[in-house]
């Protein structure tokens, strides 16, 4: 009887050479939970996260060596310039690549993406001068439009139980790709100065210092092409009423699918969409602000608030919390959430990131192993807090949209997000910039200023997520009553 069900299912559902209606029988039948399918998510969104951060250890030397600071002070400014042209990029493109990714599908989306990064930041890491380092990621934030379709692939890969999953696996790739970038950028930039034994001085890698990590990460992203051949693709390439597909996600009748969905609703009316958006970029703001001037500071001199830590210093900070991260997120992070909801999980992160950003600048009080147990625990902390609210905020964006808009979806929230982290980095360089200049300041000297700032924007994204601004849409279950 039950064979006869799933055949009878096939018939009035599944059309055979249909890609998505493959995933979606897979899930019907149970199968969708599987291994790979979380394996393909976690290595494309590595792969799109990696070249963003991994630039922050050496970009301070970088835009040092191009000469085109006229003070120490001023360089913080100039590398939040080149950290801003990747989300300006990113910003301009997002809605046209989710569209494209709605039309033709997510596979192809991903691929363009991961083709730009080994082509632009293997380039990125051949840069001459700022404005050619300025130009290249400009052009791969704008190709690299793979994060939108791949948060509305996750949903659209698991069934609606294992949304968590799916999207904590995004984040949580996301987030790792996030710290680990640095690490890896930390650990490789100038080669000849850290390991002469491997690379001689006036050879290839010490005319071009910051080659080597931008080459890795490009190395990683071909073998990651190469894979996505065997990358299931989601969409439908049929016709098919929007209710069927919704039927076979959540496992509800078309016939009571018809009376809660009369029309294709237009995005920006979608209010728990728009509001999960604003509170998500409020949020972005202070989370790249944040990657960026960690780096800033830490290397910064003594005299102007730092640490004067070297980049293999922080490269080895920020591995530790990539590796808390993956623990958190693939380990925990599904229970807790159904413990608590998303919403308010992140609200409690964001309470518990206000205390822990405020300690960084009274770590320049202390020396030695005090100094090292406080800044790895902060940091692995305040990285594990940024990712949880992430993950939750994505959960609810897939949530508040139907399939066949998801990819638009998620290219406007990218979109968003991208053109709030054009300020970060720049507006972040300009204040950390501004604070080494105030060092003696009788009210929030030095780098208590710029911490000060990204409390207030943390705070701000906090206030957000409580109503009536922030609404998680309804259940079709609920919809219903």
């Amino acid at each position: 009887m039950e064979d006869f069900g799933e055949s009878l299912l096939k018939k009035q559902y599944y059309h055979e050479n249909c890609p998505g209606c493959k995933v979606d029988q897979a899930k019907a039948l149970k199968k969708d939970v599987t291994f790979r399918n979380a394996f393909n998510i976690w290595i494309v969104v590595l792969c799109s996260s990696l070249p963003i951060a991994s630039l922050f250890p050496y970009l301070y030397f970088m835009v040092k060596d191009f000469n085109i600071a006229k003070t120490e002070e001023d360089i913080s400014s100039y590398a939040g310039y080149v950290g801003s042209a990747y989300m300006l990029g990113r910003a301009s493109t997002s809605i046209l690549w989710g569209m494209i990714a709605d039309r033709y599908g997510r596979k192809p989306v991903v691929i363009i993406g991961i083709i730009s990064v080994i082509i632009f930041n293997t380039l990125f890491g051949l840069c001459t001068s700022f404005w050619m380092a300025v130009t290249m990621r400009f052009v791969l934030g704008g190709l690299n439009g793979l994060l939108g379709p791949m948060k509305a692939y996750s949903s659209e890969i698991f069934r609606e139980e294992y949304q968590a999953l799916g999207q904590s696996t995004v984040a949580a790739a996301w987030g790792v790709g996030l710290v680990f970038g640095p690490a890896l950028g930390g650990y490789l930039a100038q080669p000849v100065q850290k390991y002469p034994n491997i690379f001689p001085k006036d050879s290839f890698w010490d005319k071009f210092p910051y080659f080597l990590p931008c080459f890795i990460v490009s190395a990683m992203a071909f073998v990651v092409a190469i894979s996505c051949i065997w990358l299931p693709e989601t969409l439908h390439n049929h016709k098919v009423s929007t209710n069927k597909i919704e039927a076979l996600e959540n496992g509800t009748n078309e016939d009571e699918k018809n009376k809660t969905i009369q029309k294709d609703e237009s995005l920006l009316k979608n209010w728990p969409l728009m509001s999960s958006i604003i509170v998500y970029c409020v949020f972005a703001i202070h989370d790249v602000a944040f990657a960026e001037i960690f780096s800033l500071w830490a290397e910064s001199p003594r005299r102007l608030g730092g640490l004067n830590f070297g980049t293999n210093d922080v490269g080895n900070i920020l591995a530790v919390s990539g590796v808390g991260i993956i623990m958190f997120q693939l380990g925990l992070y599904q229970s807790v959430q159904k413990i608590c909801g998303p919403i308010v999980l992140a609200r409690i992160a964001g309470v518990l990131s206000i205390p822990i950003l405020q300690s960084f600048p009274f770590m320049t009080m202390l020396s030695g192993f005090t100094l090292y147990i406080s800044i790895y625990s902060a940091s692995i902390l305040k990285n594990l807090l940024i990712e949880i609210i992430s993950t939750g905020l994505f959960i609810l964006q897939n949530k508040a949209v139907d399939q066949h808009q998801r990819g638009v979806a998620n290219g406007l929230c990218i979109t968003a997000m991208s053109a709030c982290k054009v300020i970060g980095p720049a507006g972040g360089g300009a204040i950390l910039t501004w604070s080494q200049k105030r060092m003696d300041a009788s009210f929030l000297p030095g780098p208590h200023l710029v911490f000060f700032v990204l409390n207030v924007i943390e705070g701000l994204a906090l206030l957000l997520t409580f109503k009536p601004f922030l609404i998680e849409r309804k259940p079709p279950s609920e919809q219903l009553r």
